[in-house]
Parts: structure tokens; sequence; C-alpha cells
């Protein structure tokens, strides 16, 4: 387990930047302790400093994982979010949509969201905006990028695409092999 070099720092900060905007600073500047971000076998885990240094007694061949896995890096380099960096991003995210109950089923599935699903969304959302996806109920569901601005929403029909998706916690089941 590493600390990120500074393009791969760049990249992961690019990435949740999308999504949570300036919040990126709360992450590292937290007042419950020291958090980090390290890399182990091309992902990315955002870890408290006092559990990585108990770490340090593990042999790093021994440790599986440690934190919350934020991401991994492609064999091209590029910075992928997974779907375990959606307790991080939730609560700071600056753009959100809410999904009525019928079309929630649908996005856990792996579909996008179409704008009769739709039941909320954030005031002044730019398009191919980052987005964190919730059920009425404020319940996370994953994450994916506007397809049409908030003010373009208004003015599409009911089959239109609202939202690509991303990532939903169906993965936990489709996807519960390659994960960790």
């Amino acid at each position: 387990m590493r600390p990120l070099t500074d393009e791969e720092t760049k990249l992961v900060f690019e990435k949740l930047a999308k999504y949570i905007g300036e919040n990126v600073k709360l992450l590292v500047d937290r007042t419950d302790g020291i958090y980090v971000f390290r890399l182990n076998k091309e992902r990315v885990y955002y870890v408290s400093d006092a559990i990585m240094k108990l770490a340090t007694n593990v042999a790093r061949a021994n440790l599986v994982n440690l934190g919350t896995c934020i991401g991994k890096f492609t064999k091209t380099k590029k910075f992928k979010l997974h779907i375990t960096a959606l307790d991080v991003i939730a609560p700071l995210a600056k753009y959100k949509v809410w999904v009525k109950p019928n079309a929630e089923q649908s996005f856990i599935y792996g579909n996008h969201i179409q704008k009769a699903g739709l039941g909320r969304i954030t005031e002044n959302t730019p398009q191919y905006q980052g987005v964190v996806v919730y059920s009425m109920n404020d319940l996370p569901l994953g994450f994916g990028a506007t397809a049409k601005s908030t003010q373009d929403c208004r003015r599409a029909d009911p089959s239109a695409l609202i939202v690509f998706h991303q990532a939903d916690t169906g993965e936990y089941l489709r996807n519960e092999d390659t994960l960790t």
C-alpha cells in the first residue's frame, strides 16, 4: 500500500470533483481525524491514517484491502469510480437526482433514467454533470451523469433519457467477485 503519485492524485480528485465539486477538500481536511488516499494493486482506498498505521503490521502480500475502495486505475491509467465510493460521495454531492419508486428497480438493474422515472432534480444542474441518484426516501442508489440540464428536462418528453447510468447498488450482486 503506497501513497498516490501527483499524477494519480490529480486524476482521482478530478473524477471526484465531477460529483462533489469543491467538497473534495472536505475529504482530506476532516475534523474527526486525518484521512488519506492509498493505492494497492491499482485500486485506490480512502482510509483513516490511524487504521493505516495499524495495517503496517500486516504483510503487503496478505493485505486484501483497507478502508473504502474509491475506484481503480485501468491499464491505460484512467481512473474509474466504483460503487463502493457511494458512501463517501453521497453526503457531499453537489447535484442530486431523485427517482420515482417505479424507476428504482430499473436503475438498480443498470438502466438509464428516463424523464418518466424522474422524481426531482437539483436546480441548475448542467448537462453531462456527475450526479448522485437517490430514491424518494433519500436512500443513495448510485451515480451517473445528466443527459440534459434541469431546464431541458422540463421540456423533454417522458421517454427522453435524463441520467446516464454509471454505477448502482445492484453491482454489489452482479459484480461481487470483482469488487474487492
